[in-house]
Protein backbone atom coordinates (compact mmCIF):
# COMPACT_ATOMS: atom_id res chain seq x y z
CA UNK A 1 0.00 0.00 0.00
CA UNK A 2 2.82 2.39 0.85
CA UNK A 3 4.51 1.74 -2.49
CA UNK A 4 1.21 2.27 -4.32
CA UNK A 5 0.60 5.53 -2.47
CA UNK A 6 4.10 6.77 -3.30
CA UNK A 7 3.60 5.85 -6.95
CA UNK A 8 0.33 7.80 -7.01
CA UNK A 9 2.04 10.81 -5.47
CA UNK A 10 4.83 10.67 -8.05
CA UNK A 11 2.28 10.40 -10.88
CA UNK A 12 0.34 13.36 -9.51
CA UNK A 13 3.54 15.41 -9.26
CA UNK A 14 4.46 14.57 -12.86
CA UNK A 15 0.97 15.54 -14.08
CA UNK A 16 1.12 18.82 -12.16
CA UNK A 17 4.55 19.58 -13.60
CA UNK A 18 3.24 18.99 -17.10
CA UNK A 19 0.19 21.22 -16.56
CA UNK A 20 2.42 24.00 -15.25
CA UNK A 21 4.68 23.63 -18.30
CA UNK A 22 1.71 23.98 -20.65
CA UNK A 23 0.48 27.10 -18.86
CA UNK A 24 3.90 28.71 -19.04
CA UNK A 25 3.97 28.02 -22.78
CA UNK A 26 0.60 29.78 -23.12
CA UNK A 27 1.99 32.75 -21.21
CA UNK A 28 5.06 32.87 -23.46
CA UNK A 29 2.79 32.90 -26.54
CA UNK A 30 0.78 35.80 -25.14
CA UNK A 31 3.92 37.76 -24.29
CA UNK A 32 5.42 37.12 -27.72
CA UNK A 33 2.22 38.45 -29.28
CA UNK A 34 2.43 41.63 -27.18
CA UNK A 35 -0.48 40.59 -24.93
CA UNK A 36 1.33 40.07 -21.62
CA UNK A 37 -1.47 39.71 -19.04
CA UNK A 38 0.84 40.90 -16.26
CA UNK A 39 1.05 44.28 -17.95
CA UNK A 40 -2.65 44.89 -17.30
CA UNK A 41 -2.82 47.54 -14.58
CA UNK A 42 -6.46 48.46 -14.15
CA UNK A 43 -9.97 47.27 -14.89
CA UNK A 44 -12.93 49.42 -13.94
CA UNK A 45 -15.81 47.28 -12.72
CA UNK A 46 -19.19 48.60 -11.68
CA UNK A 47 -20.79 45.54 -10.07
CA UNK A 48 -20.05 42.43 -8.03
CA UNK A 49 -21.59 39.03 -8.68
CA UNK A 50 -23.98 39.13 -5.72
CA UNK A 51 -25.46 42.42 -6.94
CA UNK A 52 -26.42 40.80 -10.24
CA UNK A 53 -28.27 38.04 -8.39
CA UNK A 54 -29.90 40.31 -5.82
CA UNK A 55 -30.98 43.06 -8.26
CA UNK A 56 -31.65 41.03 -11.39
CA UNK A 57 -35.03 42.64 -12.02
CA UNK A 58 -33.42 46.08 -12.17
CA UNK A 59 -30.32 44.96 -14.10
CA UNK A 60 -31.87 42.61 -16.67
CA UNK A 61 -30.90 43.79 -20.15
CA UNK A 62 -28.36 46.29 -18.84
CA UNK A 63 -24.61 46.27 -19.42
CA UNK A 64 -22.34 45.54 -16.45
CA UNK A 65 -18.60 45.20 -15.88
CA UNK A 66 -17.28 42.44 -13.63
CA UNK A 67 -13.87 41.04 -12.74
CA UNK A 68 -12.73 37.94 -10.92
CA UNK A 69 -11.35 34.43 -11.22
CA UNK A 70 -12.59 31.97 -13.84
CA UNK A 71 -13.61 28.86 -11.89
CA UNK A 72 -14.99 26.70 -14.71
CA UNK A 73 -15.03 26.53 -18.49
CA UNK A 74 -17.44 24.55 -20.68
CA UNK A 75 -16.61 24.79 -24.40
CA UNK A 76 -19.67 24.14 -26.58
CA UNK A 77 -18.62 24.93 -30.15
CA UNK A 78 -19.34 28.56 -30.99
CA UNK A 79 -20.72 29.33 -27.52
CA UNK A 80 -19.36 28.49 -24.09
CA UNK A 81 -20.02 28.98 -20.38
CA UNK A 82 -17.77 29.89 -17.47
CA UNK A 83 -18.26 30.67 -13.80
CA UNK A 84 -16.76 33.93 -12.54
CA UNK A 85 -15.87 34.19 -8.85
CA UNK A 86 -15.24 37.44 -6.98
CA UNK A 87 -15.22 38.27 -3.27
CA UNK A 88 -19.03 38.34 -3.20
CA UNK A 89 -19.90 35.07 -4.91
CA UNK A 90 -20.18 33.44 -8.34
CA UNK A 91 -21.97 34.19 -11.59
CA UNK A 92 -22.32 32.36 -14.88
CA UNK A 93 -20.83 33.92 -18.01
CA UNK A 94 -22.10 33.18 -21.52
CA UNK A 95 -19.35 33.64 -24.09
CA UNK A 96 -20.47 33.48 -27.72
CA UNK A 97 -18.06 33.80 -30.64
CA UNK A 98 -20.41 36.10 -32.55
CA UNK A 99 -20.53 38.48 -29.55
CA UNK A 100 -16.83 38.70 -28.71
CA UNK A 101 -15.26 38.08 -32.13
CA UNK A 102 -13.09 35.27 -33.51
CA UNK A 103 -9.78 36.38 -31.96
CA UNK A 104 -11.15 36.94 -28.45
CA UNK A 105 -13.06 33.66 -28.57
CA UNK A 106 -9.94 31.83 -29.72
CA UNK A 107 -8.05 33.41 -26.81
CA UNK A 108 -10.81 32.48 -24.38
CA UNK A 109 -10.59 28.82 -25.42
CA UNK A 110 -6.90 28.86 -24.48
CA UNK A 111 -7.56 30.38 -21.06
CA UNK A 112 -7.27 28.19 -17.97
CA UNK A 113 -9.39 27.72 -14.88
CA UNK A 114 -7.92 30.04 -12.27
CA UNK A 115 -7.14 32.88 -14.70
CA UNK A 116 -8.21 36.37 -13.62
CA UNK A 117 -10.49 38.01 -16.17
CA UNK A 118 -12.52 41.17 -16.69
CA UNK A 119 -15.78 41.14 -18.66
CA UNK A 120 -18.41 43.50 -19.94
CA UNK A 121 -21.77 42.18 -20.96
CA UNK A 122 -25.53 42.15 -20.73
CA UNK A 123 -27.46 40.68 -17.80
CA UNK A 124 -29.97 38.00 -18.79
CA UNK A 125 -31.51 34.71 -17.69
CA UNK A 126 -30.85 31.50 -19.62
CA UNK A 127 -33.56 29.14 -20.84
CA UNK A 128 -32.83 27.00 -17.80
CA UNK A 129 -33.47 30.01 -15.58
CA UNK A 130 -29.88 30.75 -14.50
CA UNK A 131 -28.95 34.40 -14.06
CA UNK A 132 -25.99 35.12 -16.33
CA UNK A 133 -24.04 37.77 -18.23
CA UNK A 134 -23.75 37.56 -22.01
CA UNK A 135 -20.17 38.71 -22.53
CA UNK A 136 -19.25 41.05 -25.39
CA UNK A 137 -15.86 42.15 -24.07
CA UNK A 138 -13.37 39.82 -22.38
CA UNK A 139 -9.91 40.70 -21.00
CA UNK A 140 -7.28 38.42 -19.47
CA UNK A 141 -6.01 40.37 -16.45
CA UNK A 142 -3.64 37.83 -14.90
CA UNK A 143 -2.47 34.33 -15.81
CA UNK A 144 -2.72 31.44 -13.35
CA UNK A 145 0.40 29.30 -13.78
CA UNK A 146 -0.50 26.67 -11.16
CA UNK A 147 -3.75 24.70 -11.57
CA UNK A 148 -6.29 24.88 -8.77
CA UNK A 149 -6.83 21.61 -6.90
CA UNK A 150 -9.94 19.75 -7.97
CA UNK A 151 -10.52 18.30 -4.51
CA UNK A 152 -9.12 20.44 -1.73
CA UNK A 153 -11.29 19.03 1.05
CA UNK A 154 -10.29 16.13 3.22
CA UNK A 155 -8.05 15.32 6.14
CA UNK A 156 -5.04 14.56 3.94
CA UNK A 157 -5.09 18.14 2.67
CA UNK A 158 -5.70 19.91 6.00
CA UNK A 159 -2.05 20.80 6.52
CA UNK A 160 -1.74 22.21 2.99
CA UNK A 161 -4.93 24.22 3.41
CA UNK A 162 -3.36 26.04 6.37
CA UNK A 163 -0.02 26.48 4.58
CA UNK A 164 -1.58 27.74 1.36
CA UNK A 165 -4.53 29.68 2.74
CA UNK A 166 -4.71 31.66 -0.50
CA UNK A 167 -5.72 28.50 -2.35
CA UNK A 168 -8.05 27.43 0.45
CA UNK A 169 -9.89 30.75 0.15
CA UNK A 170 -10.20 30.41 -3.62
CA UNK A 171 -11.76 26.96 -3.69
CA UNK A 172 -13.66 26.78 -0.38
CA UNK A 173 -16.35 29.47 -0.05
CA UNK A 174 -17.20 28.40 3.52
CA UNK A 175 -13.64 29.25 4.59
CA UNK A 176 -14.00 32.73 3.16
CA UNK A 177 -17.29 33.06 5.02
CA UNK A 178 -15.57 32.20 8.33
CA UNK A 179 -13.06 35.00 7.90
CA UNK A 180 -15.69 37.48 6.79
CA UNK A 181 -17.54 36.66 10.02
CA UNK A 182 -14.32 37.10 11.98
CA UNK A 183 -13.88 40.58 10.54
CA UNK A 184 -17.50 41.40 11.37
CA UNK A 185 -17.08 40.10 14.95
CA UNK A 186 -14.05 42.32 15.55
CA UNK A 187 -15.84 45.28 13.99
CA UNK A 188 -18.89 44.84 16.21
CA UNK A 189 -16.73 44.46 19.33
CA UNK A 190 -15.14 47.82 18.48
CA UNK A 191 -18.53 49.38 17.84
CA UNK A 192 -19.79 48.07 21.18
CA UNK A 193 -16.77 49.36 23.10
CA UNK A 194 -16.86 52.75 21.41
CA UNK A 195 -20.58 53.10 22.10
CA UNK A 196 -19.86 52.54 25.83
CA UNK A 197 -17.37 55.41 25.90
CA UNK A 198 -14.17 53.34 25.84
CA UNK A 199 -11.08 54.66 24.07
CA UNK A 200 -9.03 52.31 21.89
CA UNK A 201 -5.28 52.52 22.54
CA UNK A 202 -2.06 50.79 21.49
CA UNK A 203 0.62 49.53 23.87
CA UNK A 204 4.09 48.07 23.17
CA UNK A 205 4.59 44.62 21.70
CA UNK A 206 8.24 44.65 22.83
CA UNK A 207 8.82 44.78 26.58
CA UNK A 208 11.78 44.64 28.93
CA UNK A 209 9.64 42.62 31.37
CA UNK A 210 6.94 40.14 30.27
CA UNK A 211 3.95 40.65 32.55
CA UNK A 212 0.22 40.43 32.93
CA UNK A 213 -0.10 36.66 32.54
CA UNK A 214 1.43 33.33 33.52
CA UNK A 215 3.10 32.36 30.24
CA UNK A 216 6.47 31.74 28.64
CA UNK A 217 7.54 34.66 26.44
CA UNK A 218 9.40 34.83 23.16
CA UNK A 219 12.79 36.43 23.73
CA UNK A 220 14.59 38.63 21.23
CA UNK A 221 17.59 40.95 21.38
CA UNK A 222 17.72 44.70 20.84
CA UNK A 223 21.07 45.38 19.20
CA UNK A 224 21.28 49.13 19.83
CA UNK A 225 20.50 48.79 23.55
CA UNK A 226 22.27 45.42 23.78
CA UNK A 227 19.50 43.98 25.96
CA UNK A 228 17.12 41.04 25.71
CA UNK A 229 13.49 42.00 25.18
CA UNK A 230 10.25 40.04 25.29
CA UNK A 231 7.26 39.88 22.97
CA UNK A 232 4.24 40.77 25.05
CA UNK A 233 2.28 37.97 26.70
CA UNK A 234 -0.56 40.34 27.68
CA UNK A 235 -1.48 44.03 27.43
CA UNK A 236 -2.67 44.30 31.03
CA UNK A 237 0.05 46.17 32.87
CA UNK A 238 0.40 48.97 30.32
CA UNK A 239 -3.36 49.46 30.12
CA UNK A 240 -3.60 49.75 33.91
CA UNK A 241 -0.86 52.37 33.82
CA UNK A 242 -3.24 54.36 31.60
CA UNK A 243 -5.98 54.05 34.23
CA UNK A 244 -3.50 55.54 36.73
CA UNK A 245 -2.87 58.33 34.24
CA UNK A 246 -6.54 59.27 34.11
CA UNK A 247 -7.90 57.45 31.06
CA UNK A 248 -10.87 55.91 32.82
CA UNK A 249 -12.08 53.55 30.06
CA UNK A 250 -9.54 51.98 27.71
CA UNK A 251 -9.31 48.90 25.54
CA UNK A 252 -6.88 47.31 23.11
CA UNK A 253 -7.42 44.67 20.43
CA UNK A 254 -4.08 43.21 19.43
CA UNK A 255 -1.71 40.33 18.98
CA UNK A 256 -0.29 38.43 21.96
CA UNK A 257 2.74 36.11 21.77
CA UNK A 258 3.34 33.09 24.00
CA UNK A 259 6.13 30.58 23.52
CA UNK A 260 4.06 27.54 24.34
CA UNK A 261 2.56 24.42 22.80
CA UNK A 262 0.31 24.28 19.76
CA UNK A 263 -3.01 22.45 19.63
CA UNK A 264 -6.60 23.01 18.53
CA UNK A 265 -7.00 25.83 21.09
CA UNK A 266 -3.51 27.37 21.11
CA UNK A 267 -1.35 29.20 18.57
CA UNK A 268 1.90 31.01 19.51
CA UNK A 269 0.40 34.31 18.38
CA UNK A 270 -3.25 35.13 18.89
CA UNK A 271 -5.59 38.08 19.30
CA UNK A 272 -7.18 39.38 22.47
CA UNK A 273 -9.23 42.31 23.65
CA UNK A 274 -8.36 43.71 27.05
CA UNK A 275 -10.49 46.44 28.57
CA UNK A 276 -10.25 48.42 31.82
CA UNK A 277 -12.79 50.70 33.47
CA UNK A 278 -12.26 52.84 36.54
CA UNK A 279 -14.78 52.89 39.40
CA UNK A 280 -16.25 49.46 38.71
CA UNK A 281 -15.44 45.89 39.78
CA UNK A 282 -15.60 42.33 38.50
CA UNK A 283 -19.40 42.36 38.68
CA UNK A 284 -19.38 45.28 36.26
CA UNK A 285 -17.00 43.31 34.03
CA UNK A 286 -19.37 40.33 34.04
CA UNK A 287 -22.18 42.61 32.90
CA UNK A 288 -20.16 44.21 30.10
CA UNK A 289 -18.77 40.85 28.91
CA UNK A 290 -22.23 39.33 28.68
CA UNK A 291 -23.66 42.42 26.99
CA UNK A 292 -20.80 42.51 24.47
CA UNK A 293 -21.13 38.92 23.34
CA UNK A 294 -24.92 39.10 23.16
CA UNK A 295 -24.57 42.25 21.03
CA UNK A 296 -22.01 40.61 18.72
CA UNK A 297 -24.19 37.51 18.27
CA UNK A 298 -27.23 39.58 17.38
CA UNK A 299 -25.35 41.91 15.02
CA UNK A 300 -23.25 39.29 13.19
CA UNK A 301 -25.38 36.13 13.36
CA UNK A 302 -28.86 37.52 13.95
CA UNK A 303 -29.35 35.12 16.88
CA UNK A 304 -27.97 34.35 20.33
CA UNK A 305 -28.33 30.59 19.81
CA UNK A 306 -25.32 29.00 18.17
CA UNK A 307 -24.57 25.39 17.26
CA UNK A 308 -21.00 24.46 18.09
CA UNK A 309 -19.75 20.97 17.19
CA UNK A 310 -23.28 19.59 17.37
CA UNK A 311 -24.20 21.28 20.68
CA UNK A 312 -26.53 24.28 20.88
CA UNK A 313 -25.07 27.13 22.92
CA UNK A 314 -27.42 29.79 24.27
CA UNK A 315 -25.72 33.17 24.65
CA UNK A 316 -28.90 35.04 25.55
CA UNK A 317 -28.73 37.11 28.73
CA UNK A 318 -28.84 35.43 32.12
CA UNK A 319 -25.55 33.49 32.14
CA UNK A 320 -24.93 31.32 35.20
CA UNK A 321 -22.64 32.78 37.89
CA UNK A 322 -20.93 30.27 40.18
CA UNK A 323 -18.06 30.56 42.66
CA UNK A 324 -15.07 28.28 42.12
CA UNK A 325 -15.63 26.67 45.54
CA UNK A 326 -19.30 25.97 44.75
CA UNK A 327 -18.34 24.56 41.35
CA UNK A 328 -15.82 22.18 42.95
CA UNK A 329 -18.43 21.17 45.53
CA UNK A 330 -20.94 20.48 42.74
CA UNK A 331 -18.67 18.50 40.42
CA UNK A 332 -16.02 17.01 42.78
CA UNK A 333 -17.97 16.68 46.02
CA UNK A 334 -15.36 18.64 48.02
CA UNK A 335 -16.52 21.55 50.19
CA UNK A 336 -13.42 23.72 50.40
CA UNK A 337 -15.24 26.48 52.27
CA UNK A 338 -15.71 24.05 55.16
CA UNK A 339 -12.05 22.98 55.23
CA UNK A 340 -8.78 24.53 56.35
CA UNK A 341 -5.50 23.96 54.52
CA UNK A 342 -4.62 20.67 56.24
CA UNK A 343 -8.09 19.24 55.70
CA UNK A 344 -8.05 20.30 52.04
CA UNK A 345 -4.69 18.59 51.53
CA UNK A 346 -5.98 15.31 52.98
CA UNK A 347 -9.17 15.51 50.93
CA UNK A 348 -7.29 16.08 47.68
CA UNK A 349 -4.85 13.27 48.45
CA UNK A 350 -7.84 11.00 49.05
CA UNK A 351 -8.99 11.84 45.51
CA UNK A 352 -5.69 10.46 44.24
CA UNK A 353 -4.52 13.69 42.62
CA UNK A 354 -0.78 14.28 42.22
CA UNK A 355 0.15 17.48 44.06
CA UNK A 356 2.90 19.61 42.58
CA UNK A 357 5.74 20.58 44.90
CA UNK A 358 5.23 24.04 46.43
CA UNK A 359 1.57 24.13 45.37
CA UNK A 360 -0.12 22.48 48.35
CA UNK A 361 -1.83 25.52 49.89
CA UNK A 362 -5.61 25.69 50.33
CA UNK A 363 -5.92 27.98 47.30
CA UNK A 364 -3.62 25.96 45.05
CA UNK A 365 -5.55 22.79 45.88
CA UNK A 366 -8.89 24.45 45.16
CA UNK A 367 -7.62 25.58 41.76
CA UNK A 368 -6.24 22.12 41.01
CA UNK A 369 -9.55 20.45 41.81
CA UNK A 370 -11.36 22.97 39.65
CA UNK A 371 -9.10 22.23 36.67
CA UNK A 372 -9.43 18.51 37.17
CA UNK A 373 -13.15 18.11 37.80
CA UNK A 374 -15.10 21.17 36.70
CA UNK A 375 -13.90 22.95 33.56
CA UNK A 376 -14.85 20.34 30.97
CA UNK A 377 -18.44 20.27 32.29
CA UNK A 378 -19.14 23.95 31.67
CA UNK A 379 -20.88 23.88 28.29
CA UNK A 380 -23.32 26.80 28.42
CA UNK A 381 -21.85 30.28 29.12
CA UNK A 382 -20.86 30.31 32.79
CA UNK A 383 -18.98 32.81 34.95
CA UNK A 384 -16.74 31.08 37.51
CA UNK A 385 -15.96 33.59 40.29
CA UNK A 386 -13.79 34.09 43.36
CA UNK A 387 -10.46 32.48 42.50
CA UNK A 388 -7.86 31.83 45.20
CA UNK A 389 -5.19 34.47 45.65
CA UNK A 390 -2.36 32.01 44.86
CA UNK A 391 -3.41 31.82 41.19
CA UNK A 392 -4.51 35.45 40.86
CA UNK A 393 -1.47 37.70 41.40
CA UNK A 394 -3.09 40.78 39.84
CA UNK A 395 -6.61 40.57 41.29
CA UNK A 396 -8.04 42.33 44.36
CA UNK A 397 -8.70 40.23 47.47
CA UNK A 398 -12.29 39.68 48.60
CA UNK A 399 -12.93 41.75 51.72
CA UNK A 400 -15.08 38.95 53.13
CA UNK A 401 -12.44 36.22 52.63
CA UNK A 402 -8.79 37.22 52.01
CA UNK A 403 -8.02 33.71 50.69
CA UNK A 404 -10.01 34.61 47.58
CA UNK A 405 -9.93 37.33 44.94
CA UNK A 406 -12.57 39.17 42.98
CA UNK A 407 -11.76 37.34 39.77
CA UNK A 408 -13.87 35.48 37.24
CA UNK A 409 -13.36 33.50 34.08
CA UNK A 410 -16.07 32.80 31.53
CA UNK A 411 -16.31 29.24 30.25
CA UNK A 412 -18.19 28.04 27.16
CA UNK A 413 -18.09 24.58 25.58
CA UNK A 414 -15.69 23.41 28.29
CA UNK A 415 -13.03 26.02 27.59
CA UNK A 416 -11.99 29.40 28.93
CA UNK A 417 -13.17 32.38 26.91
CA UNK A 418 -12.14 35.31 29.10
CA UNK A 419 -10.47 36.29 32.38
CA UNK A 420 -11.34 39.31 34.52
CA UNK A 421 -10.70 40.93 37.90
CA UNK A 422 -11.48 43.65 40.27
CA UNK A 423 -7.96 44.95 39.72
CA UNK A 424 -5.47 44.92 42.57
CA UNK A 425 -4.62 48.57 43.30
CA UNK A 426 -2.77 48.11 46.60
CA UNK A 427 0.93 48.59 45.75
CA UNK A 428 2.12 46.91 48.98
CA UNK A 429 0.01 43.80 48.36
CA UNK A 430 1.06 43.83 44.70
CA UNK A 431 4.75 43.83 45.64
CA UNK A 432 4.24 40.88 47.97
CA UNK A 433 2.48 38.90 45.26
CA UNK A 434 5.19 39.70 42.72
CA UNK A 435 7.76 38.51 45.26
CA UNK A 436 5.91 35.17 45.54
CA UNK A 437 5.91 34.93 41.74
CA UNK A 438 9.65 35.70 41.67
CA UNK A 439 10.24 32.89 44.16
CA UNK A 440 8.25 30.48 42.00
CA UNK A 441 10.26 31.57 38.98
CA UNK A 442 13.52 31.00 40.86
CA UNK A 443 12.26 27.51 41.73
CA UNK A 444 11.87 26.70 38.03
CA UNK A 445 8.40 27.99 37.08
CA UNK A 446 9.22 29.86 33.86
CA UNK A 447 5.58 30.98 33.53
CA UNK A 448 5.64 32.92 36.81
CA UNK A 449 5.63 36.74 36.71
CA UNK A 450 8.78 38.83 37.03
CA UNK A 451 9.06 41.80 39.39
CA UNK A 452 7.84 44.97 37.64
CA UNK A 453 9.09 47.91 39.70
CA UNK A 454 7.69 50.51 37.33
CA UNK A 455 4.19 49.05 37.57
CA UNK A 456 4.37 49.13 41.36
CA UNK A 457 5.60 52.70 41.12
CA UNK A 458 2.53 53.53 39.02
CA UNK A 459 0.24 51.98 41.64
CA UNK A 460 1.94 54.04 44.34
CA UNK A 461 0.65 57.17 42.63
CA UNK A 462 -2.84 55.77 43.14
CA UNK A 463 -5.10 53.73 40.86
CA UNK A 464 -8.85 54.06 41.36
CA UNK A 465 -10.99 50.95 41.94
CA UNK A 466 -10.95 49.32 38.51
CA UNK A 467 -12.46 46.36 36.69
CA UNK A 468 -10.60 44.68 33.84
CA UNK A 469 -11.28 41.88 31.38
CA UNK A 470 -9.29 40.01 28.74
CA UNK A 471 -10.91 37.79 26.10
CA UNK A 472 -9.51 35.63 23.31
CA UNK A 473 -10.92 36.87 20.02
CA UNK A 474 -9.91 33.68 18.22
CA UNK A 475 -11.80 31.47 20.68
CA UNK A 476 -14.90 33.62 20.37
CA UNK A 477 -14.70 33.38 16.58
CA UNK A 478 -14.33 29.59 16.86
CA UNK A 479 -17.55 29.40 18.88
CA UNK A 480 -19.53 31.69 16.58
CA UNK A 481 -18.37 30.01 13.35
CA UNK A 482 -18.49 26.38 14.54
CA UNK A 483 -14.74 25.96 13.98
CA UNK A 484 -13.10 23.02 15.76
CA UNK A 485 -9.53 24.33 15.60
CA UNK A 486 -7.98 27.74 16.20
CA UNK A 487 -6.18 27.24 12.89
CA UNK A 488 -9.54 27.42 11.15
CA UNK A 489 -10.00 31.03 12.32
CA UNK A 490 -6.44 32.27 11.78
CA UNK A 491 -5.69 33.27 8.21
CA UNK A 492 -2.06 32.25 8.56
CA UNK A 493 -1.56 29.97 11.58
CA UNK A 494 1.95 29.12 12.74
CA UNK A 495 3.22 26.03 10.92
CA UNK A 496 6.35 23.97 11.17
CA UNK A 497 8.46 24.63 8.05
CA UNK A 498 8.43 21.93 5.41
CA UNK A 499 11.71 20.05 5.01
Amino acid sequence: MAEQHQAQQEQTAEELHELKRIRREKLAELQAAGADPYQQVRFERDHHTNEIHEHFDELEGKTVRLAGRMMSKRIMGKASFSDLSDRCGRLQLYIKRDNVGDEVYKGYKKMDIGDIIGVEGEVFRTQKGEISVAVHELTLLSKSLTPLPEKWHGLKDTDMRYRQRYVDLIVNPEVRDTFEKRSAIVREIRNFMDSRGFMEVETPCLNTIPGGAAARPFITHHNALDIDMYMRIATELHLKRLIVGGFEQVYEIGRIFRNEGMDTKHNPEFTTIELYQAYTDYNGMMDITEDMIVDVCEKVLGTTKVTYQGVELDFSKGWRRLTMADAVKEYAGLDFMAMDGAQALEAVKAKGLEIEKGKDSWGDLLAQCYDEYVEENLIQPTFIMDYPVEVSPLAKRKASDPRLTERFECFVAGRELCNAFSELNDPIDQRERFERQVALRAAGDDEANMMDEDFINALEYGMPPTGGMGMGIDRLVMLLTDSASIRDVLLFPTMKPLD
